[in-house]
């Protein structure tokens, strides 16, 4: 069987025929290389509008790298046409294998883009012998088609969160669609500023914007300020996870600050040691930790009466009426703000001031909640460990969003991978 039978099965062009397949070396490596030339009496599209026209001159001929066959390094040789466009004057012809200057067929960017969500970019371009800026330039892409051609409209439920990507003060704003049986990654912007949460509801549109129905966010001032503003219809649902992580800190404040006091006025070292055991919740406890927990609740301490605060607190998820949820919150509210603990009467505060959209969660009939985001979160961690080498903001965007976006990708006449 000819090798051009094999690509006329996977990759076969309009206007174009493979000629002449041959052995070369490129780059000191042994190739195949495919010879590609238009069938006769067809004419280019213009590079710019895509129209077809006479052709003006011919260029120097340029190699394009195919998917690999059998381990085999496969370049396409083409001589580009030069057309006369009528609008836009003489302009390179486009190619259906290529995209501009790209010296990349578009298979082998899908090829090693399909590869990457699997292996890390680093471990793809050693498997296929290519550079990483040939992974990343291949995703970004596949990237770049899917986030033109995506649709966002049905959208009802978004979340929204924050997390850190670089050492010191470099945050970026996640977006996320949460809709039940449908979730993705829909916008990753630099910074959790106002302006970085307006750039979202910038590109989803008013139209669109006015469909949403619920949104979940945690307490982070600049996301109340805009969601307020731009999506008043949707029920905005508090993130019921850092409620409980805020909850935690307060706890573990107090735990902290009372070790070292009882360290520092010689009395027995009883919180040393305690802090997981006072935060994992008593299901999830060792048996080591379970005896030593049950010790130290022996004791008349400040650290004794915030679990049990806390521990109590958790009972207000149980409740299914928005009604009875605020009764158990005021008379919570009231028990903590009794205990003179500085910590957990600050997180009374900031109930008091957010209860409102703290029970927009029974609304839901809670349905709606962060455990989704958090759980993609998680595997954001995974994805940027994925992507060894990127050093800016702009690659680590692409890497979400080729793992996590659901972008469509562009079509292809053979899957290779």
């Amino acid at each position: 069987m000819l090798i051009q039978t094999l690509l006329n099965q996977c990759q076969k062009f309009k206007s174009f025929v493979y000629d002449k397949a041959q052995w070369e070396k490129v780059g000191g490596v042994q190739a195949l290389v495919v010879r590609i030339i238009p069938r006769r009496n067809s004419r280019g599209q213009c590079g710019k509008c895509g129209e077809k026209a006479g052709t003006y001159d011919h260029q120097e001929e340029r190699r394009f790298r195919f998917v690999p066959l059998w381990g085999i390094p496969v370049y396409f040789r083409y001589q580009m046409r030069r057309v006369n466009c009528s609008r836009h004057g003489v302009r390179v012809e486009s190619v259906p294998w290529a995209q501009g200057k790209s010296q990349r067929t578009q298979a082998l960017e899908l090829f090693l883009a399909r590869w990457a969500r699997r292996l890390s970019w680093k471990e793809v371009g050693l498997c296929f012998e290519v550079s990483w800026e040939s992974v990343y330039r291949s995703v970004k892409a596949v990237v770049d088609y899917g986030l033109k051609m995506r649709q966002l409209r049905g959208i009802e439920a978004i979340g929204v969160d924050e997390m850190q990507y670089a050492k010191g003060s470099k945050y970026m704003t996640l977006v996320y669609q949460i809709d039940e049986g449908f979730k993705r990654l829909l916008s990753v912007t630099e910074g959790r500023r106002v302006r970085s949460l307006l750039e979202f509801f910038r590109a989803l549109g008013r139209e669109q914007t006015q469909k949403l129905k619920y949104i979940c966010s945690d307490m982070w001032k600049p996301y109340l300020k805009v969601i307020a503003k731009k999506a008043p219809q949707a029920l905005h649902v508090l993130d019921r996870f850092h409620i409980v992580v805020n909850l935690n800190k307060a706890l573990d404040q107090i735990r902290a600050s009372e070790a070292r006091r009882m360290t520092r006025e010689g009395y027995e070292e009883v919180l040393k040691h305690t802090k997981y055991c006072f935060l994992k919740r008593r299901e999830n406890l060792k048996p080591d930790q379970k005896t030593k927990l049950k010790e130290v609740l022996s004791y008349d301490l400040k650290t004794v009466r915030a679990y049990l605060l806390k521990e109590s607190f958790q009972l207000l998820w149980t409740y299914s009426s928005p009604h009875w949820a605020r009764w158990y919150l005021t008379k919570w509210c009231g028990r903590a703000n009794r205990s003179r603990l500085v910590p957990i009467k600050r997180f009374v505060r900031s109930m008091r001031k957010h209860q409102e959209k703290i029970f927009n969660w029974f609304k839901a009939k809670k349905q709606i909640s962060a455990g989704s985001v958090e759980g993609m979160n998680r595997k954001i961690n995974l994805t940027t460990r994925k992507a060894y080498g990127f050093r800016s903001f702009e690659v680590l965007k692409i890497a979400l969003f080729h793992t996590m976006g659901q972008l469509p990708e562009p079509e292809s006449t053979h899957r290779f991978c």
